[in-house]
């Protein structure tokens, strides 16, 4: 019966399936129940921990009745309480077939088309693949402690060693921990905005790593003594920078920023080239699984040398520059002026002169430009979890590229967006996955579209199906 579900009511269920967040879901009284750590054919008894008339309905796993076959131990002890991994507790052949149907149920059920997901690539490392680590710092049981927040909340999760992160970047953290024991410098207490030390900023390379530490103030005491702990534990630092943030809200990196030690910059290796990067630039986390989502993107692109090619959302120009090899003539364009900046730097360092980089909103750039009559042969999009902006959309098609590669981070973005350029004589025609965030909910999705093709994007002749 409809509606009878209550808090702290007891059910037996078995786990059907996952929501895009990473929730099992089970079905009870015709209705979905999201459960925190379900796996796939478990049966199991749970408690209602929320319903209402209207609205999701979650529950926790009471008494594990039946496994799922697919069900492991998760390797961090902190998985549950710390939130920031999904699916430590199921194995990785059921985390890739969940990630591959989310892209694929997404295409069907929000963009109504007949778009198979012709693979979805793995990460060859599941843990320390992580390039860029954040890590709050607050006292616990009066203590300095690096972490992680509960989810939902502000809550410090002490975490000693993260799985995901790299080795360089949780020895610093243990290092930082040591030196405000030894010094007695005090965390941050966002409840009366004081303490020093905010969060610690770890970027690592191949053979570099850049750490940025984030304080209300400027003014750090036992600087040497930091330095000489720091670099100690990560031999492979090249610099130490200060961000003081005085901000009472969740931006992290905003403020002044001085240089405590060594270069303000770091330089890594993606695709053969050579990219600077500052704390502040974007750059793919996962390098290995960024190279194989930029050989799918070269793949889908086909550019050839004389070839223009237009690239939004552009970053640190990692992608541009990749794309824009063989004498192909480039255009990106970020928001960021610092990242665009960047993106300068590496054009003159990679010697790729021919790729120039602009400033400003992505419609509006893109507006612009076809303003002046650009006509790029191939348009490639990597936007926020948002997606596009239906104006954006009508621009590059306005703009008639022969073929569009769009990269997201959001399936469901991704579907409503292609559904939006199919209207508009864009036929995506191939789509692949590539688990860039392995453990976590998260899904990289990289699709090919044609003007006036066909291919496999004919519209699928389905209905919605339900949600969950």
């Amino acid at each position: 019966m409809e509606g009878i579900l209550k808090k702290n009511m007891r059910c037996r269920a078995v786990i059907e399936g996952y929501t895009s967040e990473g929730f099992g879901v089970a079905r009870l009284d015709g209705r979905a129940v999201f459960v925190h750590g379900g796996a796939r054919g478990d049966e199991c008894l749970l408690r209602i921990l929320k319903a209402g008339p209207d609205g999701p309905v979650y529950a926790a796993i009471e008494t594990l009745l039946v496994a799922s076959p697919a069900r492991c131990v998760p390797v961090c002890p902190v998985y549950r309480p710390c939130g920031g991994c999904h699916f430590q507790h199921i194995d990785y052949e059921e985390e890739l077939a969940l990630k591959k149907t989310r892209v694929e149920d997404a295409l069907v059920r929000i963009g109504k088309l007949d778009l198979p997901v012709e693979t979805i690539w793995p990460a060859p490392a599941l843990e320390g693949y992580r390039n860029k680590a954040l890590f709050p710092v607050r006292a616990v049981d009066g203590r300095p402690s690096t972490g992680f927040f509960r989810a939902r909340s502000h809550d410090l999760v002490p975490v000693a060693h993260c799985a995901l992160q790299s080795e360089e970047a949780n020895a610093l953290a243990a290092a930082l921990r040591s030196w405000m024991e030894g010094c007695d410098v005090t965390p941050y207490d966002e409840a009366s905005g004081t303490g020093l030390i905010r969060h610690l900023f770890v970027r690592t390379g191949v053979d570099e790593t850049l750490a940025c530490l984030v304080a209300s103030g400027a003014a750090i005491p036992c600087r040497q003594a930091l330095v000489r702990r720091l670099r100690a534990a990560c031999p492979s630092l090249v610099g130490l920078v200060l961000q003081a943030n005085a901000r009472r809200d969740n931006v992290v990196l905003s403020g002044k920023t001085s240089l405590l030690w060594g270069r303000e910059t770091m330089e890594d290796t993606l695709c053969g080239l050579r990219f600077r990067l500052s704390a502040a630039s974007f750059y793919q986390v996962n390098r290995q699984q960024a190279e194989r989502l930029y050989t799918l993107t070269a793949e889908y692109a086909a550019l050839a040398a004389g070839d223009t090619l237009l690239d939004l959302y552009c970053g640190a120009g990692t992608l541009t520059l990749h794309l824009a090899r063989g004498g192909v003539r480039g255009y990106g364009v970020e928001l960021s002026a610092e990242a665009v900046r960047r993106a300068r730097e590496n054009a003159a360092h990679n010697g790729l002169p021919q790729v120039k980089f602009l400033q400003g909103d992505a419609a509006e750039a893109a507006a612009r430009l076809r303003a002046d009559g650009a006509r790029p042969d191939v348009v490639t999009v990597d936007p926020p979890r948002k997606g596009l902006a239906a104006a954006l959309i009508e621009t590059i098609v306005q703009m008639a590229p022969a073929r569009v590669v769009y990269l997201s981070c959001d399936p469901a973005t991704l579907a409503r967006d292609l559904a939006r350029f199919a209207s508009l004589g864009y036929a995506p025609v191939r789509c692949a996955a590539v688990d860039m965030f392995p453990r976590t909910a998260h899904v990289e999705s990289v699709c090919l579209l044609e003007r006036g093709g066909v291919g496999l994007a004919n519209q699928a002749s389905v209905t919605s199906g339900s949600e969950g």
